[in-house]
């Protein structure tokens, strides 16, 4: 008993003087930002995406090396619009007033040190997301990545602070903390010098910021279901849905985890999805083998086929396939683990119901209330409008793949912190400053 009291007081030791080491150097880096002009800030922007756009095919390749998960030509393409589309010092618009006592200004402003927690199946898109958003509000961060991730977490923060240092001078603006336990990172969420904690990733992690009693901003678990009515063109419905629910083997967060479709019209749909190089699952003896394959005996997803592609998940479940596929599609009840559970992988379930009521009741359900994402293909106006006042998803897409939302193929700008939990959404530079009224 001895023995383990001194290793656990030797750990909350080291987790100190980590912490203590990331705090200093963070606090420097901050003050030293705050000092700067605003045309030079936006060097220092300029210097973190040209670091990292010549090596993104290196550091997406190396994610996949140390996480296992995902593979590395979509993760490179989510690094790059992370890389080109995040929005940076023009999110942060002034707003004036001018009335006939004087002039009010709307101006945003830093919080100071934010600590950013990084999730394994999105992680270097994410961290460069965050990275241009955070410092573009005037802040420094910390990031403490998921523990399947610090290699290149290190390696990616070294690159930057290596442009930024060589650009402006400032050392550290980013620190990647060397080892990621609940311990260390509650105990650097809780520290007086972190003015605000944004968190991405699972439910404990979001608990634990919440618990820190500082501005947070939570990006939580996510179950996005595709809903398909009698109305929707079928081919570009399954096309949709076949992008983003196998782009990264299905690990980005707003990828469709799910489909719900009217029965009259569900056999086109799996023949278009099959068309577009998905794999359906028939018989129940098939879906029983994958079950058994994907869904561990916690009734929570096997990690261990965790972002591997759809041909890996169909080896594993012995199930024969003679063709490349990239979307594996099983047709299940409402109660089954595919549906209940969120799948980070390619592979959804399909449900039938009677008529369009039924369709948004099931999507309800089958989203698990975490108001995170949900599409919808359909040519009814009213039925589009009131899918979206039923479903209240921080991201909603109309005839469009879920992919839409990250910011590819459109006008909008790149975000992977969806706050779904604290109710921002989809998160760029303003949502990491403070709102001064002068």
């Amino acid at each position: 008993m001895h023995v383990s009291t001194d290793k656990k007081e030797a750990n909350n030791a080291n987790n100190s003087d980590i912490v203590q080491q990331a705090i200093l150097k963070s606090n420097q880096a901050y003050r030293e930002l705050s000092s700067l002009p605003q045309s030079c800030k936006e060097t220092v922007v300029a210097a973190i995406k040209g670091a990292l756009i010549p090596l993104a095919e290196e550091l997406t390749k190396m994610e996949v090396h140390e996480t296992g998960m995902g593979n590395a030509c979509d993760k490179a393409a989510k690094l790059m619009l992370a890389l080109h589309k995040t929005p940076g010092l023009e999110d942060l618009e002034l707003r004036v007033s001018v009335g006939d006592c004087g002039i009010t200004l709307h101006e945003y402003s830093a919080y100071g040190i934010i600590c950013a927690t990084q999730p394994a199946a999105n992680f270097c898109a994410t961290v460069a997301n965050n990275i241009i958003g955070i410092v573009s509000a005037g802040n420094s961060v910390i990031i403490a990545p998921h523990p399947r991730c610090l290699n290149v977490s290190g390696y990616m923060v070294k690159l930057i602070n290596d442009a930024v240092s060589s650009a402006s001078g400032i050392d550290s603006l980013a620190v990647s903390l060397p080892s990621s336990s609940m311990e260390l990172v509650a105990e650097l969420m809780s520290h007086p010098d972190v003015a605000m904690v944004v968190a991405t990733g699972g439910g404990k992690i979001i608990k634990q910021a919440l618990a820190s009693s500082k501005r947070v901003i939570g990006a939580g678990a996510a179950n996005p279901v595709a809903m398909v009515d009698e109305t929707a063109d079928l081919d570009i419905a399954a096309k949709n849905i076949a992008d983003g629910a196998s782009f990264d083997h299905n690990t980005t967060c707003v990828g469709e985890k799910n489909i719900v479709v009217v029965s009259s019209v569900a056999d086109k749909l799996i023949e278009e999805l099959e068309a577009k190089g998905a794999f359906y699952v028939r018989g129940p003896d098939e879906v029983l083998k994958l079950t058994k394959a994907a869904i561990n005996n916690s009734f929570m997803t096997n990690r261990s086929l965790a972002g591997k592609s759809a041909v890996e998940i169909l080896k594993a479940a012995e199930i024969r396939c003679d063709r490349d596929v990239r979307l594996i599609v099983a047709e299940t009840t409402k109660t089954h683990p595919f549906v209940t559970v969120e799948m980070p992988m390619p592979l959804v379930p399909l449900v039938r119901v009677s008529n369009y009521d039924e369709l948004l009741e099931m999507a309800l359900f089958m989203e698990q209330g975490h108001r995170h994402t949900a599409t919808i293909h359909s040519q009814s106006i009213a039925r589009l409008n009131k899918a979206a006042q039923v479903m209240q998803t921080s991201i909603f897409v109309r005839n469009g793949s879920a992919l839409s939302a990250l910011g590819f193929g459109g006008g909008v700008g790149a975000g992977f912190t969806i706050a779904n939990i604290t109710g921002e959404g989809v998160t760029t530079a303003r949502n990491f400053a403070r709102l001064r009224r002068c």
